[in-house]
């Protein structure tokens, strides 16, 4: 990127982000960067009309992306992503809206507008960079922080059952369902297309590293150890019944392409 590799060097992907406010805020090791790539490079070969794209982001690391993009972007307050990104659908049912946050943002205080979105169907996509953690503000515990976990306010560890966010899409009616990791960026990108172009509520959970809080707290690997470890503890399923998709502290993270259907949307009833 052209500030962090000098004024004569260009990124490939220079032209589709806002390189003035580079360098980002991300930590070393986060997998926001790696994400936000391989959204953009699926978008470039979705051939969506990147003029009819909206981003729109909530509070939070993942957040930032709605910055960072050059496209019509709305960075908008905690867990309220979601409804905007309705109202801009339901507005102007041209645009390809997508919603990019993190788990805190869209399925704690953004949990009602989660589950009612996935009911009705609304022709948006959600891309959700789950970290297990609340890594903006502190560490703090969230609603994907695995069982026995350690964060900033669950010293001890955590005694709350975690979401698991692809049943929770499947059961509320999304039409398209998908986890992946960082470490398995093909498959992400193709999964990020498919949802981009799904008619109805699509869904990409993807599981990324905050080595500053969650990793550092549960004394997780960092760096590239990170990715080899998701590679070594990740299982492809995509038949899988999604209450066992769950997640637990050091253990398997089940991925895959689960939930790929047909069903009226809004607003293309």
């Amino acid at each position: 990127m052209s500030k962090v590799t000098g004024d004569n060097e260009k990124h490939p992907l220079d032209a589709y982000l806002r390189t003035e406010r580079l360098p980002h805020i991300w930590c070393p090791g986060c997998g926001c960067g790696l994400v936000l790539s391989c959204f953009i490079r699926s978008l470039l070969k979705s051939g969506l009309n990147l003029d009819k794209v909206a981003v729109v982001s909530g509070i939070g690391c993942t957040g930032r992306v709605a910055g960072y993009i050059r496209l019509d972007s709305f960075h908008t307050t905690h867990g309220r992503a979601i409804p905007f990104a309705t109202g801009l659908k339901l507005a102007n049912p041209e645009l390809k809206v997508v919603v990019f946050s993190g788990d805190g943002d869209l399925v704690a205080i953004g949990g009602n507008h989660f589950i009612h979105a996935a009911r009705r169907n609304i022709d948006i996509t959600v891309l959700c960079v789950n970290n297990f953690i609340y890594g903006m503000t502190g560490g703090q515990l969230g609603p994907t922080t695995p069982l026995t976990a350690r964060s900033t306010t669950t010293r001890m560890g955590s005694i709350e059952e975690p979401f698991n966010i692809p049943y929770l899409a499947a059961a509320s009616g999304a039409t398209y369902v998908a986890r992946w990791t960082t470490a398995q960026v093909r498959r992400l990108e193709k999964a990020i297309t498919e949802a981009l172009l799904k008619k109805g509520f699509s869904l990409v959970e993807v599981i990324s590293p905050c080595p500053t809080y969650y990793g550092r707290m549960n004394k997780q690997a960092s760096g590239l150890d990170t990715m080899k470890y998701y590679r070594s503890n990740s299982v492809i399923k995509p038949d899988i019944d999604l209450k066992y998709a769950d997640i637990k502290l050091n253990g398997q993270i089940v991925v895959g392409k689960f939930v790929d259907i047909e069903r009226p949307s809004i607003p293309n009833l």
